[in-house]
């Protein structure tokens, strides 16, 4: 019988996850091997199939998520990329939009292109609006552009032109002739990447594309050959950032689909437990060592991005903020992004702040608890001390704790310089760490139009359980579920999440007059489109059709699902409204008939109708430890004595905090203003009471 296992790489751990025939889960961790990433996962791997007798050969499937694309564009290390344009639309990259993220930061500098000047080469050729040729493209230009490339030592290539979502010949055309020159370069061509309206967010979304294109690839071919080595014949499947699976080859041919991938799967583990649990809305707040991620569930549906950016401070969506980082208009999860973490280093500014993060300790020198030559203090430094967690070790023994580090590392940096005792010290650094992580909270809550209070917190990654309760406190959010496996929860979300692809094409034309049978075609090419993408075993997907919509004159666009299987008259009408009713909720304010709506794109999101997902999740049995240590609570509860207990001791019925629960995947802290219970699914459930007004 085969078996399926989910591997999810991060830059400190690798964490593998496995679900029995009873719908019991089983976890592993090990540490990552950034030199050949694949190695990390198949000792994982071989790891966990030996605890639960396995056979690697029986290995059916691996779903897999990972950081690789992410962390090529945030560290600068993806392909030397050039971008071939229509001559007089080269600077693209530069002019961007016209947006200042930082307003009282006059000398802000954009970020650098992802493709420099240099790389970027004109052609001619031309086409207007609608894709009819002004200027026929000049293949001798493509021709010697290419000369170009080939002395430039360039490893990827991205084409773009003018209008070519309307008429994809000459783009067609110029990449028939790269691939003929320059057989072994990595080329993108915007009609397969975006085929939409907006010159600036397709030029950056083809080039994001073609950037990490060569690193996705080696990555993928290597974690494939590392599982044959081992005997394996599993198929690689591997999470995209909208939330969906796809095959391996689907991601070499479009690498810029598994930028999110990772923080994706997490959500989409959040909203498989919703469902369990019968929750139609959540935010999932996932923080790990270098970054916290919030996302929203709303009405059992993912919210995905308008437009998304990536490389920025916070990574996010939404028309009202952003500018600070490279345009990626695919199907993206709606994940807003801030640089805090346990790793965050914690810094005194110049006027004399508590600042956390952006940079991180990473995993070397990691934590100055971990002694291995970190001596700044970080977020995990302030937590040791304040006793929130383990103060000798972590991760089940596995990785040991010099208390006394944290303590001098806070001390020097934090206490002596602001005359602070040294636990309130570590306590104005958690706050100011819960602080920032409220930011990623908002920019899928308040900034979308939606109040958090009206939401329960789904808290995981490695430190989502020890903020949770503070995060929600901060937001006035009643209620905090802390799942199973929450250390490792995003490797539990590939092994529940369906196959899918979201495909679209650009469609303009005012709401009341676009003909329905050609809006209806362009649907039916696309959803013939997702069938190959899909490649099922068997059956057809199940669809779910959409159309990116605005008011005349507007800049950007809002998706609005379609509500039936094909476009018609009274589709038409409904469409209208659904789209006031959404305007309305994101930016406060509605038009009335007067204004015309316009649509801009179809989309077609299509997925195997098949649930592979247990009914029932699961955790092993475990023994019911429990001890007690000194945990400081702030000014208004002080130093108190609190249990430190295993998930399964944790009692069915309401008990008053505060409570600590120590697993080997992560800790939850339950402060004393709140109760805890665990459920019938083995979720940790803090209920937060703001009756009396409650700590801060």
């Amino acid at each position: 019988m085969q078996w399926r296992i989910g591997s999810d790489i991060g830059g400190t751990f690798t964490d593998i996850a496995y679900i029995d025939g009873e719908g019991v889960l089983h976890t592993g961790k090990v540490p990552s091997t950034p030199d050949r990433y694949g190695r990390g996962v198949v000792d994982g791997i071989k790891r966990l199939a030996d605890e639960q007798s396995l056979a690697l050969q029986a290995m059916g499937e691996m779903v897999h998520g990972c950081t690789i694309a992410t962390n090529a564009i945030l560290e600068g290390k993806g392909a030397k990329t050039a971008l071939v344009t229509t001559a007089g639309f080269r600077d693209v990259l530069e002019l961007r939009r016209i947006r200042v993220p930082r307003l009282y930061e006059p000398l802000y500098v954009k970020p650098a292109p992802l493709s420099p000047r240099n790389l970027r080469f004109e052609v001619r050729e031309r086409l207007d609006a609608k894709g009819g040729v002004v200027t026929p493209i000049g293949e001798e230009d493509v021709q010697a552009v290419a000369e170009q490339i080939k002395a430039l030592d360039v490893e990827a290539v991205s084409v773009c032109f003018l209008h070519s979502y309307a008429n994809p010949d000459h783009e067609r055309r110029a990449g028939e002739i790269l691939r003929r020159l320059l057989p072994n370069l990595f080329i993108s061509l915007s009609v397969d990447i975006l085929p939409e309206i907006r010159e600036y967010e397709r030029v950056s979304t083809t080039v994001i594309n073609a950037y990490v294109g060569p690193t996705v690839r080696r990555y993928v071919e290597d974690m494939a050959s590392d599982l044959q080595a081992a005997g394996s014949p599993a198929k690689v499947t591997m999470m995209q950032s909208s939330g969906g699976t796809v095959g391996a080859a689907s991601v070499l041919e479009k690498p810029a689909q598994i930028v999110e991938c990772g923080p994706a799967a997490g959500v989409v583990g959040a909203a498989y437990l919703c469902e369990m649990l019968g929750i139609d809305s959540a935010i999932t707040f996932d923080m790990g060592g270098t970054t916290a991620k919030g996302s929203l569930i709303e009405d059992g549906e993912l919210i995905y991005a308008d437009n998304y950016e990536v490389g920025a401070a916070m990574s996010a969506a939404g028309s009202i903020a952003g500018g600070a980082g490279y345009a990626l208009k695919l199907p993206v999860i709606d994940i807003s992004e801030v640089g805090a973490g346990g790793g965050s280093i914690v810094r005194i500014d110049r006027a004399g702040s508590i600042k956390v993060g952006p940079d991180s300790a990473g995993a070397v020198p990691g934590p100055a608890c971990y002694d291995m030559g970190g001596t700044e203090p970080t977020v995990t430094d302030a937590n040791v001390v304040l006793g929130f967690v383990s103060q000798t070790s972590l991760a089940g023994g596995t990785v040991p704790i010099q208390s006394s580090l944290s303590q001098k590392a806070i001390a020097e940096t934090v206490a002596d310089p602001l005359a602070l005792d040294l636990r309130k010290a570590a306590y104005g650094v958690h706050l100011v760490a819960n602080a920032t992580m409220v930011r990623a909270i908002k920019g899928v809550t308040t900034y979308r139009g939606r109040d958090p209070r009206d939401f329960a917190i789904f808290a995981f990654g490695g430190n989502g359980g020890v903020h949770g309760a503070g995060i929600a406190r901060s937001l006035e959010v009643k209620r905090v579920i802390v799942p199973p496996a929450a250390g490792v929860f995003s490797a539990v979300g590939l092994l529940v999440a369906k196959r899918a692809v979201t495909i679209s094409a650009a469609f303009a034309g005012e709401l009341g007059v676009i003909d329905i049978d050609e809006a209806n075609a362009r649907y039916e090419r696309l959803r013939n489109d997702a069938v190959r993408l899909l490649d099922l075993a068997e059956g057809q997907p199940s669809y779910r059709l959409e159309v990116e919509m605005r008011y005349v004159g507007q800049a950007f666009e809002l998706t609005i699902p379609l509500g039936a299987d094909r476009f018609s008259d009274s589709v038409k009408t409904s469409l209208r409204a659904l789209f006031d009713d959404e305007h309305e909720r994101r930016f406060g304010h509605k038009f009335d008939e007067e204004n015309k709506v316009e649509l801009v794109s179809l989309k077609v999101r299509a997925s195997d109708p098949v649930d592979r997902a247990p009914k029932r999740l699961r955790i092993q049995e475990e023994a019911q430890n429990r001890t007690e240590r000194q945990v400081y609570f702030g000014d208004t509860f002080g130093l108190i004595e609190t249990a430190v207990v295993s998930r399964m001791a944790v009692p069915a019925t309401l008990q008053q905090g505060p409570l600590i629960v120590e697993e080997y995947e992560g800790t939850t802290v339950v402060p004393p203003d709140a109760k805890v219970h665990r459920d019938s699914f083995d979720n940790i459930v803090i209920d937060l009471d703001y009756s009396a007004g409650g700590a801060a």
